[in-house]
């Protein structure tokens, strides 16, 4: 699949079968994580892999926005280093697993949002290790509508030169 259609076709997906993620794939979207660009090439970030299906379940039941964690074969819990940078550094890398998971099939959605200390103690992350999100992976349930998402005309975000000008 080609980036921009990646892009265009994404879905969140909150319902996965009960199907591993094969290793070369897991692999693959980590990498695709460890390898975003990063302020000052800083690399703040940290991404623990959970596959452990008790831990899962713990996970969904710490992260309110994000109970079908403990559905997915695969989360990947992303810690950040202290840095100015962080949120968006590691927000990039988030993105950059999404897209290539999708690109491959599988399905994933952003859980949680910055105040997950608890979910620090288990697994073993340091305190000074700040968690921004778990991102759930795994092949969606239901076939999904590629391509049929709901979104503002381009016209009403963006703008030529000038506020209110717009570009398309």
């Amino acid at each position: 699949m080609e980036v921009f259609d990646a892009v265009s076709t994404v879905l969140a997906v909150r319902q996965f079968q009960d199907k591993p993620v094969p290793e070369q794939l897991v692999h693959q979207i980590v990498e695709a994580g460890h390898l975003t660009a990063s302020s000052a090439n800083g690399q703040p970030w940290h991404f623990i892999i959970v596959q452990d299906k008790e831990t899962l379940r713990q996970l969904g039941a710490l992260v309110q926005t994000g109970p079908y964690i403990a559905q997915a074969p695969l989360a990947i819990v992303v810690g950040m280093e202290h840095s100015p940078f962080a949120v968006s550094d590691a927000s990039r890398a988030i993105q950059s697993m999404i897209l290539t998971a999708w690109a491959q099939g599988i399905g994933s959605n952003w859980t949680g949002f910055d105040n997950l200390k608890q979910i620090n103690p288990v697994l073993g992350i340091p305190e000074e290790i700040e968690i921004l999100a778990i991102i759930p992976f795994g092949y969606p349930v239901a076939a999904l509508g590629k391509g049929r998402k709901k979104r503002k005309p381009l016209r009403e975000v963006a703008h030529r030169e000038r506020w209110n000008q717009p570009f398309a």
